[in-house]
């Protein structure tokens, strides 16, 4: 019967991208290592390589696998002698890796993309090069490659539970298999790693146990970076094994049969429903889960709505159906959090392009960089990490051209040649901080201060009273660069302010921080979800509006009349500083009650530090689902939300840097 391609084709997709990624930054990572560490590195760039020649001929996609199997060969050349792999080979690899994404990604519109054949010669050419006079690489063995297929051998059908386009179950018995696995050292996201491992197992069988478990792993907790899973299969060892080598960053894979009885094997029907209720894993395209999050947000405010209609009926009433809207509610938050858990997804999701992106722009500029990642297994919603690609690439882009020094410069200042640039990310209470920062020459806060009078920004007292911290975030300012030359790569001051506008628009902060002559830091303060956040509901006028809580550092009730003022403004000492206090009736517009006693909100104003913003009353913290605003609303400055009460009044969220700025 002929095989349905169509219906793999976004597996392969799926799985062949995986590859070509990891292919890209073991290609990097491998110019960073020492010798001890590149033999390993080469023999995982050899199994990305074969698996998507494999999976590319089974898709019969015979350009994909025609540069995939120069590229196989390529990598072959250097498995005998990885220090051998000059930056030329490097260089051309990369090259070949991008054009095989490129084509995969052709593939997934319907396409059957074609070999650039020049580039194929290339390969090839280099390959002949480098084997002439050197040794043939050893015959691999069984843990690290599997053979080639054998003219008589069915060819392989790829799996419906998206575990591997070369697994076919074998006749027979099913045993207990304890797979132990020790994660490489060098691996950024051993967690992410061991889940994968666990993923594979499962389309190969039933997962009976696995230590620690999925749930620990999703949390980014592997003690020691060591998995054990016991699994039931009908695969021998062999076959266990050569799945598990194509799996990159696993330094030891020791595998055992624990049971000697066999039972017999289920029905076709039966054996693919258990082998998918054990893995327990399933690919869900993002717009679905966007979808679902999006109902369980109409059932939180359906359940507000029931509250606020329940509060009309006489008392006796209404303890029935406040028991059962309490119970409604207990549920819809139960549901809300299990979704937010799915779409929770590792920061390595856009962190792992980051050192190829360095090397590019170094190549480019004729400097030396490395790139050191930290905390990359840290969890955020997919929402916030797709906004958040743009932003960080542009700042370590920035880093490389402008922050650190040519190589000849680092060296008469005392510094190596290569420059670091470490993005660290860690969690700090419902926050997620992410800074990078380099070891250049820093940024020089009097010529930002030059540079902003110069493009009109602000005027030269103004500037004269910034503090150094403050003339910083004048680079986010648009058109303020301080950078001597421009290049394609930055320097034409645009950039930054888009950076923190993006930042901010996903309820983050950005902060700057720099010491000339040894480097600069910039931190991204983000949340950890953007769909359903707390809000802390004030009344301004007839107006409702919600400061969100994230943002609030504390309230107080006073009189404006008795506030200290500072060149006229009003400032409310809160910590030990003064802060200013803006009145939201002016800010905004609109009427305010009579008196002068208002409820004044400590919040974070961005470029502005702490600042109060005064509300005539503060009526208390509601959990808000937040909804994007549209056309014109999107246009009015100091908004950057709508959410809806439960009875049914709208209330805007005060998006505080642009209702504050200028």
């Amino acid at each position: 019967m002929a095989l349905d391609l169509q219906r793999y084709l976004g597996l392969f997709v799926s799985e062949a991208g995986e590859h070509l990624a990891a292919f890209g930054r073991e290609l990097v990572r491998l110019e960073q290592v020492g010798q001890d560490g590149r033999k390993e590195l080469v023999d995982g760039l050899f199994r990305r390589a074969h698996s998507v020649k494999g999976m590319s001929a089974s898709m019969q996609l015979d350009g994909i696998a025609a540069l995939a199997h120069g590229v196989e060969d390529l990598v072959a050349v250097f498995r005998a002698d990885p220090a051998r792999l000059d930056p030329a080979a490097v260089d051309l690899l990369l090259s070949a890796g991008d054009a095989l994404q490129a084509m995969v990604q052709e593939a997934a519109k319907g396409a059957r993309p074609e070999a650039d054949e020049a580039l194929v010669a290339r390969v090839a050419e280099a390959a002949r090069r480098r084997r002439e006079g050197a040794s043939p690489p050893p015959s691999p063995a069984v843990a690290r490659s599997p053979p080639p297929r054998g003219a008589g051998e069915p060819p392989a059908e790829p799996g419906p539970d998206g575990s591997s386009l070369t697994h076919r179950p074998r006749a027979g018995g099913t045993r207990r298999v304890q797979v132990e696995v020790e994660i490489a050292g060098s691996c950024p996201v051993p967690a992410v790693r061991a889940f994968l491992v666990v993923k594979k197992l499962g389309g190969l069988g039933a997962v009976a146990q696995a230590r620690p478990s999925v749930e620990e792993l999703r949390a980014g907790r592997i003690p020691g970076k060591r998995l054990e899973v016991q699994l039931e299969t009908a695969e021998t060892l062999q076959a266990l094994e050569r799945a598990l080598a194509q799996i990159s960053d696993l330094a030891g894979v020791v595998l055992r049969e624990v049971e000697a009885e066999r039972a017999p094997v289920p029905p076709p029907a039966a054996r693919e429903a258990g082998a998918a209720e054990a893995s327990r894993t399933v690919r869900v395209r993002t717009e679905i889960l966007d979808g679902f999050l999006d109902t369980v947000g109409e059932l939180i405010l359906a359940t507000a709505r029931i509250r606020e209609l329940g509060r009309a009926l006489p008392e006796g009433s209404r303890a029935a159906l406040d028991e059962g809207v309490d119970r409604l509610h207990a549920i819809v938050k139960d549901l809300h959090d299990k979704v937010m858990t799915v779409r929770m997804t590792p920061l390595a999701l856009v962190t792992e392009g980051l050192p190829r992106a360095a090397r590019d722009v170094a190549r480019k500029l004729g400097k030396q960089v490395e790139v050191e990642i930290r905390g990359a297994e840290i969890e955020l919603d997919r929402a916030i990490l797709e906004e958040l690609s743009d932003p960080l690439l542009h700042v370590l882009r920035n880093a490389v051209d402008h922050g650190l020094e040519a190589p000849h410069l680092r060296l008469l200042a005392g510094k190596p040649a290569a420059g670091t640039i470490s993005v660290t990310a860690r969690r700090e209470r419902d926050r997620v901080i992410v800074e990078i920062a380099d070891d250049g020459k820093g940024m020089d806060p009097e010529k930002l201060r030059a540079a902003a009078v110069a493009r009109g920004a602000l005027r030269a007292e103004e500037a004269g009273q910034l503090s150094d911290r403050e003339a910083l975030l004048l680079a986010c300012l648009p058109g303020v660069s301080t950078a001597e030359t421009v290049t394609d790569v930055s320097g034409r001051g645009v950039g930054l302010d888009a950076v923190k506008r993006t930042v901010e628009g996903v309820g983050g902060a950005l902060e700057l921080d720099s010491t000339p002559g040894k480097g600069s830091r910039v931190t991204f303060r983000l949340p950890l979800t953007v769909a359903v956040q707390p809000v802390l509901l004030v009344r301004v006028g007839e107006e409702v509006l919600g400061v969100p809580i994230a943002k609030v550092h504390g309230a107080a009730q006073v009189s404006l009349s008795r506030l200290e003022r500072s060149q006229g403004t009003p400032v409310l000492r809160h910590e030990d500083a003064l802060v200013p206090v803006h009145e939201l009736t002016r800010l905004l517009g609109f009427p305010g009650a009579p008196g002068d006693e208002r409820a004044v909100v400590i919040v974070e104003g961005g470029e502005a530090g702490r600042v109060g913003l005064a509300a005539d009353a503060l009526l208390g913290q509601h959990e808000a689902v937040l909804k994007p605003l549209g056309e014109p609303l999107e246009l009015v400055p100091g908004l950057s939300a709508v959410t809806v009460l439960g009875n049914g009044r709208p209330v805007f969220i005060l998006d505080v840097p642009r209702l504050l700025a200028p």
